[in-house]
């Protein structure tokens, strides 16, 4: 998959979207709208990591790179810098 995260393996899930589930102000609705499919996309941003000698560019989810700036680290992966 293209879309996916390089660390976490995080990509896109499938499920439903409802609006209105309890009604409008929480009254209840005799029709409501019906589920609709859609997908759910993480937040990938393409970035280039520095790994001891190499320089790598990877697709990263925020979460991750929001850990690899803090830690400098992430798994079994040591020393990443953000280039």
């Amino acid at each position: 998959m293209s879309y996916m995260c390089s660390f976490c393996g995080k990509s896109t899930k499938i499920g439903r979207s409802q609006q209105h589930g309890r009604g409008v102000a929480g009254k209840r609705w005799k029709k409501r709208a019906q589920e609709t499919p859609r997908t759910f996309k993480p937040n990938i941003q393409t970035k280039s990591f520095k790994i001891g000698d190499n320089v790598l560019q990877m697709k990263v989810c925020t979460k991750c790179l929001k850990r690899v700036k803090k830690y400098k680290s992430i798994g079994d992966i040591k020393n990443i810098v953000v280039v």
